[in-house]
């Protein structure tokens, strides 16, 4: 008989629920905890190949903390950068914009017959909602701002406990299960952090290939902030298709207002669609071999999920821990089914 028929999914579901209350009301604890496991699962291969250099594990783990930092320092200091640069020029490309918006305004109003002042008045109406929301907006950006700044120092601590306490947290962990299950256990919980190490170091080099594609291309077009353009559309390429579709709007809307030409927005879209087609079959497969294979529905479920309960932090770590989620039902016989649902098919 199949044992996956003997399995309870109303108390898988009654789980489930319970569990998404608990993430949702206890968001405040669980999203930097995340984040520093996530970031434990890749500093953890660096710290043990340090310790076996016999440097004190204090010491291993606060070098790859400081290299943590000056890495994620260094990209945010050329964002940062690339941002002043375009705030520089926005006082020309609002002239521009302003240009734009009366040639769209006359073929508007002869093609549709809605005079200037009917789209004065719309546009007048749009923007006192927005500024009777600017407040509230604002009261928000103040406190996301506060609340990542204590991130920033709670996540490195957590990290580093994490990092120094292991061996403790990894008895605990067995302890939940049978004296004959450990041995699995400790082979499941090895291999989900080495195949999730591989998947982000190789994810990084994708980053990094796809967003000098980007910038390169858009140079070569001549679009302005081709650097910013390229690196951020480079990152938004973890939401599959969404993510390439948001990251050239921006590009194209500043390549049609500084050259007022349709081919320049058609040339940032046949940048973007070249990148993206070798990103998929190339530089993908050579970059991640140990692809972490995920159902394209499950995943967007859990960009959906994740934002839902997690706000932007959680369509970003829902994702992984999908695949970990994946990766371990794949080593464990009774999760088979869950294995086969999140499947994409592609496994050999």
């Amino acid at each position: 008989m199949d044992k996956s028929a003997d399995i309870n999914w109303l108390k898988w579901l009654q789980y489930t629920v319970l569990v998404s209350v608990i993430l949702y009301f206890g968001s405040t604890l669980f999203i930097p905890l995340s984040f520093a496991l996530l970031i434990s699962f890749v500093l953890y291969p660096i710290c043990l190949w340090l310790e076996q250099k016999k440097l004190p594990r204090w010491a291993a783990i606060a070098l790859c903390l400081l290299l943590l930092l000056v890495l994620v320092g260094g990209l945010g200091f050329l964002l940062v950068r690339q941002i002043i640069r375009f705030g520089e020029e926005w006082p020309q490309l609002q002239g521009k914009l302003k240009a734009a918006w009366g040639n769209i305004s006359t073929y508007v109003e002869h093609h549709f017959g809605i005079d200037a002042a009917k789209q004065v008045t719309w546009v007048e109406g749009m923007a006192s909602d927005v500024a009777s929301s600017a407040f509230t907006t604002l009261q928000g950006i103040v406190y996301t701002s506060a609340v990542s700044l204590v991130l920033l120092v709670l996540i490195p601590i957590y990290v580093a406990l994490i990092l120094y306490n292991r061996e403790q947290l990894a008895k605990a962990l067995k302890s939940f299960f049978p004296q004959n299950e450990h041995r699995k256990i400790r082979q499941i919980l090895h291999e989900t952090i080495s195949t999730y190490y591989n998947f982000i170091k190789g994810m990084a080099i994708v980053y990094l290939v796809v967003g000098v594609l980007n910038s390169l291309g858009l140079l070569l077009i001549g679009v302005p902030h081709a650097i910013f353009f390229g690196v951020v559309a480079s990152v938004l390429t973890f939401i599959p298709y969404v993510g390439i579709t948001i990251g050239a709007i921006l590009p194209m809307t500043v390549a049609w207002i500084t050259y007022d030409s349709i081919w320049y927005p058609l040339g940032v879209v046949l940048v973007f669609g070249v990148v993206q087609y070798l990103e998929a079959n190339l530089i993908f497969p050579w970059a991640v071999s140990a692809r972490l294979q995920v159902n394209m529905l499950f995943t967007l479920l859990a960009i959906v999920a994740g934002g839902i309960l997690w706000g932007a932090s959680g369509m970003i770590l829902f994702i992984p821990f999908l695949a970990i989620l994946k990766l371990i039902a794949d080593k464990h016989h009774r999760m088979r089914p869950l294995s086969l649902l999140l499947g994409s098919g592609k496994e050999k």
